[in-house]
């Protein structure tokens, strides 16, 4: 996927690894420096790279051997990270979302167009599999005009596993911008843009309390809503429900369903790349299992990187920066009690042909 390439990356907690081990081997990429702001951590992880130099994040961002800066860091971090990388003339693909507010998306986004350098934000889930044979099968009609579309994803919340989970608590966080991106890039990968919604929110907790790593038994505040409901109108007419909650035990929904006027589809979980999609015809009895027909096979994380480096889009600042406001207006929503029309639209991204792993390694 395209020639030589060098890679900075910013942030070296838990996420870092699945990106590392994407990208390791992979032909024309190269990690060449990394940054923390634990200085150990990075010079931990250079040792391991050939070739690679542990920086501090302003020399990261303006080392002219790095091509594309990949921020890892916490959502709070993202936009300062961003734009230092945008002012070293870099390319920068991120966590997502792509900023802790949409304010500061906006000036990412616009800082990048100034700069004529280019954005990607994650999740690149929605590359793999098992969205995009649900594409494909929509592109073709399979379930005739989409109506509509429900998303559920629900949990007791991060700090049951999470060492360091304050962040999903702030600004930034809660389970709409965590979670929320894997399931609406999808809803737009798959019904298109979104031109209006409306929602609820609520939070059950006012602390949360750590269990896990040593900071077991302390309580975290809670700043964020951290249960929300929404609906979701698209700009092709087909309405989507959403749930995302931190304040829930479990679910039996599924995550995504896409329903039309001949058919519905099941996808696998958004946070997956792959999983098996199912089609229920309206003259069928049962859901069929539909075989890949597209994505990028056996993706793992950093994919969308590596899509981003080939010059596609389709994990593009453009998406990112509409997802975070239909998230935020959700908010805004649950908060006003009123209908909040988007201001942003974006195209749907190409259909990624299926593509063996032997040809994106």
């Amino acid at each position: 996927m395209g020639g030589a390439h060098s890679i900075g990356i910013v942030g070296l907690g838990v996420i870092s690894r699945a990106y590392l081990d994407t990208l390791a081997g992979v032909d024309g990429i190269r990690i060449t420096a990394v940054a923390d702001l634990d200085a150990s951590r990075a010079e931990a992880v250079a040792a391991g790279i050939e070739g690679c130099r542990p920086l501090a994040t302003g020399e990261l961002t303006a080392d002219p051997g790095v091509d594309t800066v990949l921020n890892l860091t916490i959502p709070a971090a993202h936009a300062e990270v961003a734009l230092a990388a945008i002012r070293g003339g870099k390319d920068v693909f991120g966590e997502k979302p792509l900023a802790a507010t949409f304010a500061e998306a906006r000036e990412v986004v616009d800082a990048a167009a100034r700069a004529d350098v280019r954005v990607g934000c994650a999740p690149d889930t929605v590359l793999g599999t098992g969205v995009q044979t649900a594409r494909r099968a929509v592109d073709e009609g399979l379930i005739g005009a989409p109506v509509g579309a429900t998303a559920t994803w629900v949990s007791p919340g991060h700090e049951h596993w999470h060492p360091q989970p304050d962040f999903y608590y702030r600004a930034g966080g809660g389970p709409l911008l965590d979670m929320g991106p894997y399931y609406l890039t999808s809803l737009v990968q798959l019904l298109g843009p979104i031109v209006a919604v409306s929602g609820a929110a609520s939070r059950a907790h006012a602390t949360r309390e750590i269990g896990s790593g040593a900071r077991a038994g302390e309580r975290v505040p809670v700043e964020v809503d951290t249960h929300i409901a929404g609906v979701l109108e698209h700009a092709n007419g087909a309405i989507s429900t959403v749930t995302m909650s931190f304040d829930g035990v479990a679910t039996s929904a599924r995550p995504l369903e896409i329903y039309g006027t001949e058919g519905a589809l099941v996808l696998p979980d958004p946070n997956h790349h792959a999983g098996e999609v199912a089609l229920r015809r309206r003259d069928g009895d049962a859901w069929d299992a539909l075989a890949p027909s597209a994505g990028y096979e056996e993706a793992a994380r950093g994919v969308g990187l590596l899509d981003f480096v080939a010059g596609h889009d389709r994990v593009g600042g453009a998406m990112a920066l509409h997802v975070l406001e239909v998230m935020e207006s959700l908010h805004a929503a649950a908060t006003t009690r009123t209908r909040q029309e988007l201001t942003t639209s974006v195209e749907r991204p190409s259909l990624v042909p299926l593509t063996p792993a032997s040809a994106w390694r």
